[in-house]
């Protein structure tokens, strides 16, 4: 499972990756989504690596970005009691989220997370991961930047 941070704004972006990134449901700055391992948007991410940064997220991370961030329809917070499902924490529903058992539109949440800016900023938010800035594919080291975001 994937999850996928939008860094960069609307302002001079192409209409093909526009309509990709809308696709993902990454519409303004500092959005995070999960995203399935499937080619199909794999390649989407890699239509938008100009704009966005995605990496694999571990269980602990994912946990607390639903207890903190997670928000149900009507921007109500996150509580075990509004959750459908056999769910009674926020650690079971993510280890079945990673599981690919349910997604969080299931579960009752919003798919999308509203997060921060991240607490001493951006390295370059126009160079990739592997020249020293943010965009693009960054493996496990997403957490990092999640949890400075939460």
């Amino acid at each position: 499972m994937f999850i996928a941070l939008r860094v960069r704004g609307r302002t001079g972006i192409k209409g093909e990756i526009a309509d990709t990134l809308d696709m993902l449901r990454l519409t303004r700055i500092n959005h995070a989504v999960l995203v399935p391992e499937t080619p199909s948007y794999l390649g989407m991410l890699r239509k938008g690596k100009d704009y966005i940064t995605w990496g694999e997220i571990d269980q602990e991370t994912l946990t607390s970005i639903i207890e903190k961030r997670g928000r149900f329809p009507g921007r109500g917070r996150f509580t075990t009691e509004g959750l459908t499902g056999d769910y009674a924490s926020a650690e079971e529903l993510a280890e079945a989220i990673l599981k690919e058992e349910t997604t969080l539109d299931e579960a009752g949440l919003k798919p999308v997370f509203r997060l921060h800016p991240p607490r001493k900023g951006y390295n370059h938010i126009r160079k990739s991961f592997k020249e020293g800035g943010t965009l693009g594919y960054r493996g496990e080291e997403i957490s990092q930047l999640v949890k400075k975001m939460i």
